[in-house]
Parts: C-alpha cells; sequence; structure tokens
C-alpha cells in the first residue's frame, strides 16, 4: 500500500510540474508582449512552486521571448532574472550568506527592460529583453520615449562612451489616467506601446535607467554608485539609491517605501539590492546571484494605530491592536494580535505609529514592525492594572499580563467553557454552562460530573410544564452526553484545564515525552517540562504553576469522576494529521475521527506532521507548499477516511 501511495506521489508530483512549465510559459509569452493574464503576484506562486518541485527545471533558465514583429538584436549586456526575497525571512537568509559591508537599495521598477546600444556616444539600437539574450530591436518607438538620449553629452561635449545602457520603460499614473484608463494598468500599457509597429504612442513612455556596461578598454565608472551618478550626469532619468549599512536597515527601508510609494509617479513592486563593487562575473550569469529582488507583498501593508483594546481569555489579557484598515491579499483588515506586553515593547509601537501588518497566509495578521517616520503625534499605550472582574492587582510577567486571583469568577467561566469544548461535550452548551455557573450551581469542572437530570430540568421547562409532570428531553440529552464523556485521554483531560500555554497539542508532547500519568505531570519540574521540544523557560513555569493550582481538583476527578487514559488506541496510533481547505464534513468531526482512532490533530505543518488533508491536493497554499517542501504526504479526504473505515 505504502509502495502504491508513493508512486502516485511521484505520478502527481510529475503531472504538476508540467502543468506549472506550461503555464508559466504561456503567461510569460503574454507578459513580454505586452498582453500580460495574470498579475505579478500570482505569476511569482506558480514560478516559486515550479522552483521548489523542480529547482533544475529549463523553464527556470529562460526570461521569455518577444513578438516576431520586429527584426532581433543580441545585448550588450545579459538580461537574466534576479533572485527573489518575498518577506523579510527570505532576505535574511539570503543576507546571511551575501554579508557586504553595505548594501545599495533601488527600485524596482514595474515596467519593460530595455537595453540601449551607443558606438561612441550615438545610439545604434534599442533592444528589448526578449530571451536574456537576444530581443525585439524597437529603436524608432525608443527614440520617441522620455529619458532616451540619441547622443551622450556630458556638459555641451560629446562623451566617447560604447556599450549598453539598461533601464526600465515606465507608463506615469498620470499618463495612464489620462490616456490609457481602458488598460488594466501601466505596465500592460507601457508594454503593448512600446511594441506598436506604426510608433504610435511611444512618445507619452519614460526610460529609467539603472545599470550601464563600457565594451571599451576603460568604464567610465568604478562602482554601483558612480555608474549611477554617471548616468544622471548625462540626462538619464535613474532609479533612487539609498545606502544601507546593515540588511535590518534594508527591511526598515521597504516598510517605509511600502508605506510612500503609493505618492511616486511610476509603479514600484520592490527593491534591488547589490553590493558596491561591480561584479562582472555574477553580471553575465543566467541568474545572478550576488544581488536580490526584495519585492513587496499583497500580505502586508503600512497602516497607523489608533488604540490598543485588551482581549481577555480566562486570566490572561492580550494586546489587539485596532488600526486604520488595510487590504491584505483580498481581506479587509484592521485588526492584530501583539502578542503580549514585551513583544509590544519590544516593537516600540505607540498609539499614532505607522506600522507593517502581515498575513503571510497565516488566519491571525500580526504587526511585523514599526515604520520609522518623523511628525507623528505619538502617545504610550495605556496598560491595564487591575482586573475588570474581581479587582486585583494585575501580573505583569512581560510575556504574559494576568490576573493572579485564581477564585475570580471570569477564570472559573472560562476553564468551564474551555473544559466543555476541549472534551467536545457538544450538547452541554455555552448558555446553559453560563446559566448554572450565574446560579452558582457550576463553579468547577468537577462540578459538572456531579450534575443530576433533575437540576437540569428547570433549564429547559418552565414552572407549568414541570408542574404538570412533562419530562424534558433536553435535560436528558444533556446528563447523557456528559455520561458518554466520563472517559478521555490524560492529554484531553489536562488540556481542558485552561493552563495558559498548554493546549492539547502542547499536552501530547508531554504525554508522548514520558509525562504519560497524571501523578508524573503533577511532579514534573520547571527544568523537566522545559527540556521538552516545544517548551521554553517562561512557559514551563506557567505551567508548573496551572497544575499546582489544579492539581487538587485533577486528581480527584482522575480517582473519583473519570476514567483517564495515556492514548487511544486505533488504526491512526501514532500518526497525526492536519486538515485544510474546504471538505465535505465539518472540520470538528474529521479532528474527532482522527482521535477516535489513536490520532494526533496538528494546527500547522511542522516536520512532523504524518499526513496534510485537503481536496485541492494541488493548491499552491502556503500549506501545500510546505508540506511538499518537507515530504509530507499531502492526500484528499477520500483517502483519509479509507484510513479509518
Amino acid at each position: 500500500m505504502d509502495a502504491l501511495f508513493d508512486v502516485d506521489e511521484i505520478s502527481s508530483k510529475n503531472q504538476r510540474i508540467k502543468e506549472l512549465e506550461a503555464l508559466i510559459k504561456k503567461y510569460q509569452a503574454s507578459y513580454y508582449n505586452g498582453e500580460a493574464e495574470i498579475s505579478d503576484a500570482d505569476f511569482d506562486k506558480l514560478w516559486d512552486e515550479l522552483k521548489l518541485l523542480a529547482p533544475e527545471s529549463e523553464i527556470l533558465k529562460k526570461v521569455g521571448a518577444d513578438s516576431g514583429n520586429f527584426e532581433k538584436a543580441r545585448h550588450v549586456m545579459p538580461m537574466g532574472s534576479q533572485e527573489k526575497a518575498a518577506d523579510p525571512e527570505q532576505f535574511l537568509a539570503w543576507s546571511e550568506k551575501h554579508v557586504y559591508p553595505e548594501y545599495l537599495v533601488e527600485f524596482k521598477l514595474d515596467g519593460a527592460s530595455l537595453e540601449l546600444q551607443y558606438s561612441k556616444g550615438v545610439l545604434v539600437r534599442a533592444v528589448t529583453r526578449g530571451d536574456g539574450t537576444i530581443g525585439d530591436d524597437i529603436t524608432r518607438n525608443a527614440k520617441k520615449m522620455k529619458g532616451v538620449m540619441h547622443e551622450l553629452r556630458l556638459n555641451g561635449e560629446p562623451v566617447d562612451f560604447t556599450g549598453g545602457i539598461r533601464g526600465e520603460v515606465i507608463m506615469t499614473h498620470q499618463v495612464h489616467k489620462e490616456h490609457f484608463s481602458d488598460k488594466a494598468n501601466c505596465r500592460n500599457a507601457a508594454n503593448g506601446l512600446m511594441k506598436r509597429k506604426d510608433g504610435q504612442g511611444s512618445e507619452y513612455l519614460k526610460l529609467i535607467t539603472y545599470d550601464a556596461l563600457s565594451t571599451a578598454d576603460n568604464s567610465p565608472f568604478n562602482d554601483e554608485e558612480e555608474k549611477l551618478k554617471w548616468l544622471s550626469s548625462l540626462g538619464f532619468n535613474v532609479s533612487p539609491l539609498k545606502i544601507c549599512k546593515t540588511p535590518q536597515e534594508v527591511i526598515d527601508y521597504r516598510a517605509f517605501i511600502t508605506d510612500t510609494r503609493k505618492n511616486l509617479e511610476y509603479d514600484i513592486d520592490g527593491l534591488v539590492i547589490k553590493e558596491r563593487v561591480i561584479n562582472m562575473e555574477d553580471a553575465f550569469r543566467a541568474r545572478p546571484d550576488r544581488q536580490i529582488a526584495f519585492k513587496f507583498s499583497l500580505e502586508e501593508a503600512v497602516s497607523t494605530l489608533r488604540k490598543v483594546e485588551w482581549s481577555i481569555s480566562g486570566s490572561t489579557y492580550t494586546p489587539v491592536a485596532i488600526f486604520d484598515e488595510v487590504e491584505l491579499n483580498g481581506t479587509k483588515v484592521q485588526r492584530a494580535s501583539l502578542a503580549n506586553p514585551d513583544t509590544m515593547r519590544n516593537l516600540g509601537v505607540m498609539i499614532g505609529s505607522k506600522v507593517l501588518v502581515v498575513k503571510r497566509g497565516e488566519i491571525i495578521p500580526k504587526i511585523e514592525q514599526v515604520v520609522m517616520e518623523d511628525g507623528l503625534e505619538l502617545s504610550p499605550i495605556p496598560v491595564p492594572c487591575t482586573c475588570e472582574v474581581c479587582g486585583s492587582k494585575l501580573t505583569d510577567e512581560g510575556s504574559r499580563l494576568f490576573c493572579p486571583n485564581k477564585d475570580c469568577s471570569k477564570r472559573i467561566l472560562h476553564r468551564l467553557l474551555k473544559f466543555q469544548n476541549v472534551v467536545d461535550i457538544r450538547d452541554f452548551g455555552v448558555t446553559l454552562i453560563e446559566n448554572l455557573f450565574k446560579d452558582n450551581r457550576l463553579k468547577s469542572v468537577k462540578d459538572i460530573y456531579s450534575l443530576s437530570k433533575e437540576e437540569l430540568v428547570p433549564y429547559f421547562l418552565n414552572e407549568e410544564s414541570m408542574e404538570g409532570g412533562k419530562e424534558s428531553l433536553g435535560a436528558e440529552k444533556v446528563w447523557n452526553s456528559i455520561q458518554a464523556h466520563r472517559e478521555m485521554t490524560l492529554a484531553t483531560f489536562v488540556a481542558g484545564f485552561d493552563i495558559d500555554g498548554l493546549g492539547l497539542t502542547q499536552s501530547e508532547k508531554l504525554v508522548a515525552a514520558g509525562f504519560n500519568t497524571l501523578e508524573k505531570l503533577l511532579a514534573a519540574s520547571e527544568d523537566q517540562i522545559a527540556s521538552v521540544y516545544g517548551f521554553a523557560e517562561i512557559s514551563a513555569r506557567t505551567i508548573c504553576e496551572g497544575f499546582k493550582e489544579n492539581g487538587e481538583e485533577m486528581l480527584f476527578l482522575s480517582k473519583n469522576e473519570l476514567k483517564i487514559k495515556v492514548a487511544q488506541e486505533g488504526k491512526l496510533t501514532g500518526k497525526s494529521f492536519c486538515f485544510t481547505g474546504e471538505l465535505s464534513m465539518k472540520r470538528a468531526d474529521c479532528e474527532k475521527l482522527v482521535k477516535d482512532n489513536g490520532g494526533q490533530i496538528k494546527s500547522s505543518v511542522t516536520k512532523d506532521l504524518t499526513y496534510l488533508v485537503t481536496n485541492d491536493t494541488e493548491s499552491g497554499s502556503s500549506k501545500n507548499v510546505k508540506a511538499q517542501k518537507l515530504g509530507i504526504p499531502v492526500i484528499d479526504e477520500k483517502a483519509f477516511l479509507a484510513m479509518v473505515e
């Protein structure tokens, strides 16, 4: 069975590679001929998926090809594709291997590449990108564009330069709005105009330059900064240059540009990071390695923090940022977690701060950094000092702000609701629990199992019905449901007590690490828990405090009311599952099926996951891509159900 599964996996992977290569080839052709069918972000997803599945694919080494409407010409300098980083983590990974004294940062212009070829200072040819080596000769059109020098002059004197000058043909937002609003965007419009056979409309385009190469013996510049200054001195438009000392400075600058690029007259879709020295060997590679395109993402945006609300879960107070609404990957958001007081303070965030909000495929957005900007009116974030329910002074440990009063009514109610949810006593609803708590009938978890049918009846029938001797089916249903949940695994039992940092997954890790009885868990020291993979010193201290606070009640229940097992044995014992996407079954039912058959549930894709279950196994979602990268099988619902039927 496993062997067949492996063959199917390989066959599915090869099929996906062929699909990706065909799609990339198709979309490259439309892009380079001025009629892009999909956005850059969507194209990048296809490219990244192919790079993950087949890094040696020939498609990744090719750029594209222009139409057959013009004569062909060879480039002076190659026009290969750059390495890309989609987020700070990827950029930092690149910068660890490319440590420079300083990082030269330019705009990544969102237009169409063009090489101007000069002989002794006179423009002889203008060549599009094409396949990276040969492109279309559109000299007639290029001579109409703003920023294209027909002759090179410096202070009125001719410049004897032979070689190539590379730039990006762009259309400004103003021109697009006034003359070409029927086109999807500025880039598409520029691509289409520059390759018109009749040359009409090229006068609306503008060239911004950023590279040059002399084919003569003497180069007029010695490094990348001098190159830009030389181009500017000749009258060319040049990309703005920012010099950063560290990779973090680059990340901060990118955050600043993410916020301010809306004010530019043209589109950019990222930054290009280079070293100061001109590395000719690297420049002539099909895919240069010494520079990188640090792209903007649809999953990040800059906004202004307006206030911070404190979300209360049990005893813990968590800061939640409220900011001006932004759109992340098609979703409008204006709230993001700040995790805890330490995270909030380390970010240096204040009311009125400009903040970089990211989603990156995660469900809950988060604030990644503060964007420094002068002239902002800032004020400190108020931090609550007392519990809003019992009035106790809150304890601020930095990593956690919480009410220390174990008898706080809000903490007790939250624990009751958490236990019902984790143990999955479905018929024992939230409203009923809240009413029983309000009436002082439920004050602890053990009270759940002492409830009688007679006590539950008044919560389902009015006095008239009870006096008439009517039986309550609702009360009986709830009571039966409670009795049906007197047997559970040790991990489920412990996770139900709402101990901060100890959910079901973490509880399962502790049990798997050898703490396989309640007595062993209650006796565990902070150091012992911290030594388990996935735990740290702070979480271990919180967990030990939770065991100490709830130990007596846990022992009472395990000895008098409940049957606690180490783990459920079944067909899925030793296997773990993560569910994603649309399924025909409810997610909760799928997860219950796993637990009932001895398996484990994971909320994310990690290296120890056994299967990712989704009905769109070919999706380019972050979970699918990560599973493929880690070699984790991605199966559909039908294959999952076959394991337990």
